[in-house]
């Protein structure tokens, strides 16, 4: 019986090493679940003092926090479009073409990634003030696109990388043209890396701190709120808007994921069929 545990836990240590990583990454968005749940004993008190649904019913009951979401979103989803398509066209030119100074862009790529916040937010701020544009909305954006294309790139280049170019031919040999090819094989592939990219984007515009306060004027988003709320007390309903968005992160993958998986197994339903079947 000990040798068969033994064994038991010498097979699944590795297992049981990542579960417990992953609890303790997991611990501090279970406690912030947990707190959306509570009505706090005072403004400035983070117990868990009693159980209501209050919070969830009325997550805008302070109408500058869900304003200031609102802002953080639109932020995001434009930051995030323009930051996708940007960025995949560069990994398509970085990595399908050979051009003077190909190596030295690759260089620079990672330098908003290596960067400190602080110094990118201030020379931003520099930035703008010596051109004479006022801080605001459109400042915010223009430096969520800056370093958000990095990421961008970084994923879109790591499919790529990976992406049989033996497929493209074969379409081509079979007379499908450049913008065939393109939409009916190439785009397809490539495009859970461009749907990660994008969500890592949003995810990083929708979250930072340093360099939308360096840059953003009068403009309050969602991390400014909470850090001028924390002053005075934060809100419970800021845990459902923590809770909420990353329930809707948790589902956008759980839904890829499945929908990967489906297409996995409709490629490779022909060929259980034919091994079933066996030669004729």
């Amino acid at each position: 019986m000990t040798t068969r545990v033994a064994r038991w836990l010498a097979d699944r240590w590795v297992m049981g090493v990542a579960l417990l990583v992953l609890g303790y990454l997991s611990l501090p968005i279970m406690v912030v679940a947990g707190l959306s749940f509570n009505r706090p004993s005072s403004r400035l008190s983070y117990d868990f003092h009693e159980f209501t649904l209050d919070n969830w019913r009325n997550p805008c009951v302070t109408s500058d926090m869900c304003d200031a979401v609102v802002r953080s979103v639109q932020i995001g989803f434009i930051a995030t479009v323009v930051a996708t398509v940007i960025g995949t066209l560069m990994a398509f030119a970085l990595v399908r073409h050979r051009f003077r100074g190909r190596s030295g862009i690759n260089l620079l790529i990672f330098l908003p990634m290596a960067t400190p916040e602080l110094v990118m937010g201030t020379s931003l701020l520099a930035l703008f003030v010596s051109a004479g544009v006022p801080q605001g909305f459109w400042t915010v954006v223009i430096a969520h696109v800056m370093f958000c294309v990095s990421f961008v790139v970084v994923t879109v280049k790591a499919r790529l990388a990976g992406m049989d170019r033996r497929l493209e031919e074969a379409a081509m040999d079979l007379y499908a043209s450049e913008w065939q090819t393109f939409r009916l094989v190439t785009l397809p592939l490539v495009l859970p890396g461009i749907v990660a990219a994008a969500l890592l984007a949003f995810s990083l515009s929708f979250d930072d701190f340093i360099i939308t306060n360096f840059n953003a004027g009068t403009t309050v988003t969602f991390p400014m709120y909470v850090w001028g709320a924390a002053q005075r007390g934060i809100p419970p309903q800021v845990n459902v808007i923590g809770t909420a968005m990353f329930g809707i992160a948790l589902l956008l993958v759980g839904v890829s994921s499945l929908r990967a998986r489906r297409a996995r197994r409709a490629a490779l339903a022909p060929l259980s069929g034919r091994r079933a079947s066996g030669p004729s």
